[in-house]
């Protein structure tokens, strides 16, 4: 399946429904009518961990010409410019020196489906739960290949307050297992808690994070970092290396969301 990466701030516009198409310029993709795209959200630009699936995209129209040629029934609302000159100004800063108003562009119609949170059950609580059992996995079939993150989250009486399992695309079973941790850690805090302790299966990201273990592979370093940057967050945060059999709920959650995108992908196939 062809793949298209998005800024962020198109990204978040795609998933509201404000905007269904996108403008291509060198076209290496091929793009068709017809054609069914992934969409990746690029969160962080710089930062290839930050980055997700956000669902598909259909292509109903495609069409291509020289930027001069573009004109106000073309475009789309959010799509408009006030002149020509600020609309080549536009692409060259996205594309370079090299555009020039006799340069082709495709202007890509879709229609969106969301993919996000695949795999997900939550308990609404009244009132915010100040310390919470947190178990977080991640797989990945091929390492690198299809991967996804699954947690839970428990109060104190092992209640489940949230169980989630979350398609990542393209990663490493280690970047998967960091991306669980980083999730549930921010849902953590979402639901007010401020004393979590934090059980995984993976001995390299519990002995990373104590300290026990320095972080030499460095696509690892952002994750850990953004990790690290959330922990004063909370009043206490404890990390347990716990057998796998103690994890099952969380690699659950992970086969869950790795099983429902693969059964997406031949769907759309």
């Amino acid at each position: 399946m062809k793949s298209l990466k998005l800024d962020h701030e198109l990204a978040e516009l795609v998933r509201a429904g404000k905007k269904t198409s996108t403008w291509r310029l060198y076209d290496d993709k091929d793009i068709r009518v017809g054609d069914t795209l992934e969409l990746v959200d690029k969160v962080e630009a710089g930062n290839p961990n930050t980055w997700k699936i956000i669902g598909t995209a259909k292509v109903s129209s495609v069409l291509e010409k020289q930027l001069r040629d573009i004109n106000h029934d073309d475009m789309s609302p959010g799509d408009y410019f006030a002149s020509q000159a600020v609309m080549l100004k536009d692409f060259q800063r996205y594309y370079g020196p090299q555009v020039t108003l006799d340069t082709p562009v495709k202007i890509v119609h879709f229609s969106f489906e969301e993919q996000g949170k695949v795999a997900s059950d939550v308990v609404r609580t009244t009132s915010p739960i100040k310390e919470l059992k947190l178990y977080a996995d991640g797989g990945s079939r091929g390492n690198p290949g299809p991967s996804a993150s699954g947690f839970v989250l428990m109060d104190m009486d092992n209640t489940i307050v949230v169980k989630t399992g979350v398609y990542l695309g393209i990663t490493t079973n280690n970047q998967a297992e960091y991306q669980a941790l980083k999730l549930a850690l921010e849902e953590a805090l979402r639901l007010g808690a401020r004393d979590v302790h934090v059980y995984m299966d993976s001995l390299l990201v519990v002995n990373q994070m104590l300290g026990i273990f320095k972080v030499k592979n460095r696509d690892l370093w952002p994750i850990h970092d953004a990790i690290e940057a959330i922990k004063p967050r909370f009043h206490r945060i404890s990390f347990t290396h716990v057998p796998r059999e103690l994890n099952k709920l969380a690699d659950a959650a992970v086969n869950e969301a790795l099983d429902a995108a693969e059964k997406a992908q031949k769907a759309r196939s």
